[in-house]
């Protein structure tokens, strides 16, 4: 009895190590939920026909090997829509019709069971930037965000850690002084997030998906967009890159 219940231990114990472990390194996004968590959908439907209520977009990554003091994070999403960025998409710059649409926040839900905070709550930052036409492109937006913290900590390879959680509220959707475009089919992709770590320990540029398909999401339905699925190089940068967006 003793040994058949250490057995059924052990692999309880394998089980819930496999559930928290990926593979790869690499990126995810998904609607709802953190991508691990499996709850979480990757295209979203809204009938563009309240002013109330939101969306939230939920970003994640799988740890590569060799982060042993995380001290923060740079993100970049691209938004790819089918013909001009459409004012429903414009948020944050002066004179953007939905400027206060687009909000950011670093709080993991506590329900989780496979993503793992990875700064325990202790994460600060927000939108560094969020520039449409970009690379002079008119159906593209690319949005970055900053997020650090004061005690930096170490990762475990192969883990899915939660990054950070975006809302885009329906403000202006209907009615008098409505932002046309809701209903444009748009795809985002989670193009990268550079881990960085304390000077002299080396920052680790991380792009392409933990799993197939797992870095990017559709919004009104899932034909192919043009565009959707591109990641950028991968390459080396500092954590002056970071600090940069605020200057």
């Amino acid at each position: 009895m003793r040994i058949a219940s250490l057995v059924i231990g052990a692999v309880l114990a394998v089980s819930v190590m496999s559930a928290r472990t990926t593979s790869a390194a690499g990126v995810n996004i998904a609607w709802n939920e953190c991508y691990g968590e499996g709850t979480g959908t990757q295209n979203h439907d809204f009938a563009c026909n309240v002013n109330t209520g939101k969306h939230n977009i939920v970003g994640s990554f799988v740890a590569p090997a060799g982060i042993d003091s995380l001290s923060g994070n740079e993100v970049a999403i691209d938004l790819q829509t089918l013909g001009t960025v459409p004012a429903w998409w414009s948020f944050r710059n002066t004179g953007s019709c939905r400027r206060t649409a687009l909000t950011v926040n670093f709080f993991a839900n506590p329900m989780n069971q496979v993503c793992v905070d990875e700064f325990d709550g202790a994460a600060e930052g927000g939108i560094g930037s969020y520039v449409v036409g970009y690379g002079g492109n008119p159906d593209r937006a690319r949005l970055k965000l900053a997020i650090a913290t004061r005690t930096p900590r170490p990762l475990e390879a192969g883990v899915e850690y939660f990054a950070f959680n975006l809302a885009i509220n329906n403000q202006k959707t209907v009615g008098v002084g409505a932002c046309e475009g809701c209903t444009t089919r748009s795809c985002l992709v989670l193009d990268s997030i550079l881990l960085t770590q304390p000077y002299g320990r080396g920052d680790f540029w991380l792009s392409g998906p933990s799993e197939w398909g797992s870095y990017y999401i559709t919004w009104q339905g899932d034909p192919y967009i043009p565009g959707c699925g591109f990641v950028v190089p991968t390459r080396n940068t500092t954590w002056g890159s970071v600090k940069s967006l605020y200057r």
